[in-house]
């Protein structure tokens, strides 16, 4: 039987429910008051003048049917979304049964929920119950730091944030006591968690610091990306794709000019300045 069908069963059961309630009530005042009682003087029965008891309300089981209703009638990747966001809340293993319990998604009743949730990357199901699947398996800091230790190359921030819930407080403690790096990636504006290892001091001689900050870089990425390729490296940007891109979209692909800086005359130099903490722990070497 369809969830509309018992709701409409439901409604009817309670109106037949109010209807005897009221018929029992009337019927009991009545024959009371007909009644002759023996002790008590007829004065005093209040019976005739008692009003019948309140029909019995069942709005709020009514509204919690129509709220699972509600639920199990949205689209499968609204009803994937809620059970998703319960096992990353919750980060435990359930089954089909806990789960319509916690979120009301019937998984077993809707086939292409239970196969969605089971191929998703983000699930993890063994047979017997659903749990969160994150891109890394760590649970704490001291696993956090052994993963980033293993990219020597660094490791994108936004692939840890759902490995635990503290994960990006640990982060930051991490970076406080120096054991990694986060450092922003100039094209994207996303940060970069490098591996800090003390077991390997670095001394960095202060004209190797001064050159270093004092390499004027190309102001326009097409020529930083020759200087790269030229030297062996491959960039990580394709900035002529994306102009090119740009262009069939209607978007300019020139930057929009920017308001000089009176801080900084015309002939400022473009330089590795822009990482101070990257010698941050050198100017003491």
């Amino acid at each position: 039987m369809a969830l509309q069908e018992k709701l409409d069963s439901f409604k009817r059961q309670q109106e037949k429910c109010q209807s005897m309630l009221s018929n029992i009530a009337s019927k009991s005042a009545s024959s009371r008051s007909t009644a002759t009682p023996r002790s008590a003087p007829p004065a005093a029965s209040p019976l005739p003048n008692a009003r019948p008891s309140a029909p019995v309300k069942f709005s709020n089981d009514t509204e919690r049917l129509q709220h699972i209703n509600s639920i199990r009638k949205a689209p499968v990747g609204a009803q994937m979304k809620r059970v998703i966001d319960i096992l990353f809340q919750t980060r435990q293993a359930y089954t089909p049964e806990q789960i319509n319990e916690a979120c009301h998604v019937d998984v077993n009743g809707n086939r292409d929920v239970f196969e969605g949730l089971r191929k998703n990357p983000k699930v993890n199901f063994d047979g017997k119950r659903f749990s969160y699947k994150a891109k890394h398996d760590v649970k704490n800091k001291n696993e956090l730091l052994v993963l980033i230790r293993k990219f020597i190359e660094g490791i994108a921030v936004i692939d840890l944030k759902d490995a635990y819930p503290n994960v990006m407080d640990d982060l930051q403690a991490l970076k406080t006591a120096g054991q990694i790096w986060l450092l922003s990636n100039f094209d994207s504006q996303e940060d970069i968690a490098f591996p800090n290892d003390p077991r390997v001091p670095i001394k960095v001689d202060d004209d190797l610091k001064e050159l270093f900050r004092s390499i004027e870089l190309p102001r326009d990425m097409l020529d930083i990306e020759k200087d790269l390729q030229k030297n062996g490296m491959k960039p990580a940007t394709n900035t002529a794709k994306r102009r090119a891109a740009a262009q069939v979209q209607g978007i300019s692909s020139k930057p929009k000019p920017k308001q000089k800086n009176k801080e900084f005359s015309k002939k400022a130099k473009l330089t590795n300045a822009h990482l101070p903490e990257l010698f941050q722990s050198l100017k003491n070497t």
